[in-house]
């Protein structure tokens, strides 16, 4: 069902340790008569939703297959390793894929990293989910590499992360159909880049050009001065003595 009588709305997806807290709060602020409405979704379907018009837009983690797709990269993550809070990798700020090359490291299905497979030895099978794979690191089965936002998700007081070097970074990105875009979509592309409500959707405004310097007017001709003004006209003689 269609027509004026229908209210609009905006429909956002978003992947597991995405928040689009802070753009929702600020696009009620903006459009309160527009309810945006919040669908959770996997890394794996995220693409697939919104290329199938199930949403208007999804914040999903880069690479991404974007045939049909636009696609803005917001921000970069770190990404971590998590390991029991025993592990040797907990003593340090920051490891290298060095230091865990004699771990076993778990590789989910639903991983999100851009790679072939993790560093260290395989596991024996691959679990389903990261959150598996949470389960299987408090197990002492062997270590996850996950974008940090993952490991706060899925965080256990017995398990740590450390940032970890030498592996690829997740990207989190706004994507949506590539199709002409709406006006609400702008507007929520306005907030994500940090638009003010005043802005007008990237748009340069002209720049008015600058006055022209005017002289002062002088009502006339320029006053002759100096020698050429005692030349011109009646000599000057000065105010008359007074006699005494």
């Amino acid at each position: 069902m269609t027509g004026p009588d229908v209210p609009l709305s905006f429909k956002l997806a978003y992947v597991p340790g995405v928040t689009p807290s802070k753009w929702v709060r600020i696009w009620n602020e903006r459009s309160p008569g527009v309810p945006l409405e919040l669908v959770q979704t996997t890394a794996a379907e995220a693409a697939a939703l919104v290329r199938e018009r199930e949403v208007d837009a999804v914040l999903l983690r880069l690479p991404i297959d974007r045939e049909g797709l636009h696609a803005i990269p917001l921000y970069t993550e770190t990404t971590v390793v998590v390991a029991p809070k025993d592990h040797l990798v907990a003593a340090g700020d920051e490891v290298s894929v060095d230091d865990i090359a004699d771990d076993v490291v778990l590789h989910p299905l639903d991983d999100t990293l851009d790679w072939e497979r993790p560093p260290g030895k395989p596991a024996l099978e691959r679990p389903p989910t990261t959150a598996d794979a949470i389960e299987l690191v408090a197990a002492g089965v062997g270590l996850l590499v996950v974008p940090q936002s993952l490991a706060r998700l899925h965080h256990r007081r017995d398990l740590t992360y450390r940032p970890i070097s030498g592996t690829p970074e997740s990207g989190v990105a706004l994507s949506w159909p590539d199709e002409e875009t709406s006006d609400l979509m702008e507007q929520f592309i306005g907030i994500v880049r940090g638009r003010t409500v005043n802005s007008t959707r990237g748009r340069q405004q002209p720049q008015e050009k600058p006055a022209k310097s005017k002289r002062p007017q002088t009502g006339g001709r320029k006053p002759p001065s100096g020698k050429a003004a005692g030349q011109r006209g009646a000599p000057n003689r000065g105010k008359p003595r007074r006699r005494g």
